[in-house]
């Protein structure tokens, strides 16, 4: 049986191939995706959500859900450098004659994570490749519904390795450090995949040339815009080498928990202003996060590069 997800996200260019893996793979379910500010600001995200829909055009058409637009404290810090303007890079979009390829819920992304949780008590994971907002408020606003999660598999944090906005913090739990402290320390069952195995997963030019290009698919030549890769030079625009899979190895981590070799650690998160602000801190007492440490880097680039075309 297929596992049943959900997706919480902040859709940025990693987001969206995360969507394309999950959506490729027949071991799992999509039930719904929710959207939180984070990469770009909510209102993109809800709309890059559906542009990647239309995109995948998916045979059962999930429940999407606004999250919150802003951090449970301070202000929105954003990644357009990174993304682009538009959250998806250089790929471009006419939703104007997209057909509807998803349901709107009514209700806000946490009431949607809650209340699909009810539905399927112990079944649903929980894949979360963005800020921790909207899991903070959905343990706020129901902790019950929170804790019928079978688990949750976070993208985020630095814990052995440096950070990639500052030396000590990584994006996500950066952007909303007072979120990520309430998640990690909910006790609910959580799978940290942090920048210590994402770093170890990229796309390159010649995997572009010789894996993704040939495919000719739609989906991979949304992958080649996405990723600002220059098909004249053979060159990512952004002037980089490679292209990092952070988002897409926390769905590979659902899809196949044997790509990933983990440790048990006490984590914490640093709340207070100051230089270390984000940090994901190994901490005294009872270990609590399933931390993802090592990872099969060909093992899962097979896995996504299999399920692009």
């Amino acid at each position: 049986m297929a596992k049943r997800v959900i997706i919480d996200c902040d859709v940025g260019v990693d987001d969206a191939l995360a969507l394309i893996l999950a959506y490729h793979s027949p071991e799992l379910e999509v039930k719904a995706i929710t959207g939180v500010n984070g990469n770009i600001p909510l209102e993109q995200v809800f709309e890059n959500i559906q542009k990647v829909l239309s995109l995948i055009q998916p045979k059962h058409k999930p429940l999407i859900a606004k999250g919150a637009d802003k951090p449970l404290k301070g202000q929105a810090l954003y990644a357009h450098s990174v993304h682009g303007k538009s959250g998806l890079g250089e790929a471009k979009f006419d939703l104007r004659k997209a057909k509807e390829w998803w349901k709107v819920f009514p209700g806000s992304a946490s009431e949607l994570i809650t209340k699909t949780a009810h539905e399927f008590p112990q079944q649903l994971t929980l894949i979360a490749v963005g800020p921790l907002t909207n899991l903070a408020i959905g343990l706020k606003k129901d902790m019950e519904g929170m804790k019928k999660l079978k688990e949750i598999v976070i993208m985020g944090g630095a814990v052995r390795t440096q950070g990639n906005v500052t030396p000590h913090a990584e994006f996500n739990i950066y952007v909303d450090p007072l979120a990520a402290k309430i998640v990690f320390a909910s006790g609910l069952p959580i799978t940290l995949v942090p920048l210590d195995v994402t770093h170890q997963v990229c796309l390159t030019p010649p995997l572009i040339e010789e894996r993704i290009k040939p495919m000719n698919s739609p989906c991979s030549k949304f992958t080649i815009d996405a990723v600002g890769y220059n098909l004249n030079n053979r060159r990512f625009r952004r002037g980089t080498d490679l292209i990092y899979l952070h988002d897409p190895l926390a769905v590979g981590v659902v899809i196949e928990a044997n790509l990933v070799k983990k440790e048990r650690l006490p984590l914490n998160v640093e709340t207070q202003e100051g230089d270390c602000l984000g940090q994901t801190l190994e901490a005294e007492g009872t270990p609590n996060i399933e931390v993802c440490l090592e990872v099969d880097s060909k093992g899962f680039l097979d896995l996504f590069l299999s399920r692009l075309g």
